[in-house]
């Protein structure tokens, strides 16, 4: 019998549970609403398109995302492959040429055999067949009715919040009088533009962005913002060293001309690889646009600033997952349903891509009427799948990947660093025992 599955959404989570799923032999429909219907914050008609930051944050294994990249890298993930391909320096960061990256991940979805594209929103989900639900947390209004009609229990198990990006300005534009480049405490190539801000240039930039005319949000408070993504205005309006102490933090950075570190720094980083955009690191935003030009315009380096796309706001929506879905991300009342991606509380680029990526490998193995594959809570992969599926979670909350999530080594090792390290050791260990597992259903 043919196996055949719907995957409704082409963005970083539906993208590789395509991949992984036309892999392992089945006729996958992938279906994706532009170009023919956009969200405010999508820009392109590509898949995978990243509506934020370039970076998919640490690659340091030290660190729970950078443990979880090398986990996907282990058992081939589509989108690390594609953001390995596209990278462009950013330290001990991944960052990736954002448009090159898309199209990347697109021209590879497009040309596979066992993939059919259909443009156009979907607005139900369909009543027969396997269906992967990868709709994003930009999911259109229609699709979001058809969402809570399909969960049951009415609209108290779809939750939501605020996101923001940051805008984007031309290399060419910043003022390199005041600015230079370097990595902080000289880790790794000297890959950031740094724009220092004396004490009375910070104090008056931050007196202008706590008093800024914001854009209309409907429904959004300061509270219901994700504190990874959180507006610079809304952090500034904590305090006023709460961005000193943050995304303008200088400690490591010694301006070449003092030989000291300056009262404040603000970062920017490549976006894309021929290095004529940046972004403004930790400055997503939703202030109007004409404000947004006035005020970064204070920052030194940034005096004539070219904006080439501003920062914007969106309300992301996600599900109550622990009432709702299985460590596998499948629907307990309906397993032919399958959700990925930030809609069911994953939080972050590699996150989605990690529920996706778990999301395929389960149903193309219950396809072939196979067991499931547990991925154990020492790993990061399964530790995602298994607090959004914990109904012991009272207050749930979009989560990034962390080393909290994951059990202890049951042993003491010095230093926090060193800790990670044999975390990160002891997941990959196991990764590398499953691979040969994982990747038993890949046929081509």
């Amino acid at each position: 019998m043919k196996k055949e599955a719907t995957v409704i959404g082409a963005g970083l989570a539906g993208s590789e549970c395509a991949w992984q799923l036309a892999r392992r032999g089945v006729a996958v429909t992938l279906m994706e609403m532009k170009p023919h219907k956009r969200t405010p914050a999508h820009h392109t008609d590509d898949f995978a398109e990243l509506v934020c930051s370039n970076s998919l944050r640490s690659d340091q294994l030290e660190n729970a995302v950078g443990l979880l990249k090398e986990e996907l890298r282990r058992l081939d993930s589509l989108i690390l492959q594609c953001a390995d391909e596209t990278r462009v320096e950013a330290g001990g960061a991944l960052a990736v040429d954002r448009n090159g990256f898309s199209r990347r991940v697109t021209e590879r979805l497009r040309s596979h055999p066992n993939i059919t594209v259909v443009d156009g929103e979907v607005t139900e989900i369909p009543e027969q067949g396997e269906v992967i639900v990868a709709t994003g947390p930009l999911t259109s209004d229609a699709m979001a009715d058809a969402i809570v009609r399909r969960i049951g229990g009415g609209e108290e198990h779809t939750l939501h919040f605020f996101d923001a990006a940051a805008p984007l300005v031309t290399f060419e534009s910043v003022d390199m009088d005041f600015a230079w480049f370097a990595s902080r405490y000289d880790r790794g190539t000297a890959d950031y533009v740094n724009c220092p801000m004396s004490e009375e240039e910070y104090a008056a930039f931050w007196v202008a962005l706590t008093t800024a005319e914001e854009a209309p949000v409907h429904g959004f408070e300061d509270k219901q913002v994700f504190e990874g993504c959180m507006p610079v205005e809304v952090m500034a309006r904590r305090g006023q060293n709460t961005l000193r102490y943050g995304p303008l933090k200088p400690r490591g950075l010694k301006d070449p001309k003092t030989g000291r570190e300056p009262y404040a720094v603000v970062q920017l980083r490549r976006d894309n690889a021929d290095g004529s955009v940046y972004n403004l690191v930790g400055f997503q935003t939703h202030l109007r646009f004409s404000e947004q030009r006035r005020v970064f315009s204070m920052i030194p380096a940034l005096h004539d600033a070219e904006f080439v796309r501003y920062g914007v706001m969106h309300r992301n929506t996600y599900l109550d997952s622990p009432r709702l879905l299985d460590r596998y991300y499948r629907l307990v009342a309906e397993p032919r349903i399958v959700f990925a991606g930030q809609m069911t509380g994953v939080e972050g680029y590699v996150e989605s891509s990690a529920s996706g990526f778990l999301a395929a490998v389960e149903l193309a193995r219950r396809m072939e009427g196979r067991e499931p594959l547990d991925f154990p809570q020492e790993t990061a992969i399964g530790a995602l799948g298994l607090y959004v599926s914990n109904q012991g979670v009272a207050d749930f909350q979009p989560m990034n990947i962390n080393f909290g999530i994951i059990p202890p080594l049951g042993c003491r090792v010095k230093g926090k660093r060193n800790k990670n390290a044999e975390l990160s050791r002891r997941s990959l260990t196991i990764i590398d025992a499953m691979r040969e597992d994982v990747l038993a259903d890949v046929t081509e």
